[in-house]
């Protein structure tokens, strides 16, 4: 008799805010320091760190440069088969 496998819960992922946030904090630079290097008013980093307010998207690029950040994406199995199924594969 074949055991049926238990589905197991997935952790939601942190939001990419949260993530950039997480970087922030993690890359052993001062946010002034950041704020200088990138060109951000450090009025907006603090509110995006507060949660407060998003950052523009080319201050989100000089950040993401700046720390060497990368976007991956992950695809649940789901979404996998129906790209397939869409491509006719």
């Amino acid at each position: 008799m074949a055991r049926k496998r238990k589905a197991r819960a997935k952790r939601p992922r942190p939001s990419v805010t949260a993530q950039l946030q997480q970087a922030i904090e993690a890359s052993g630079l001062t946010r002034y320091e950041i704020c200088k290097l990138t060109d951000i008013e450090q009025s907006a980093m603090s509110r995006f760190m507060a949660g407060e307010r998003g950052l523009t998207t080319a201050s989100l690029d000089r950040l993401g440069e700046l720390l060497d950040l990368e976007i991956i994406m992950h695809r649940p199995a789901q979404a996998s088969a129906a790209n397939r199924t869409l491509k006719g594969e």
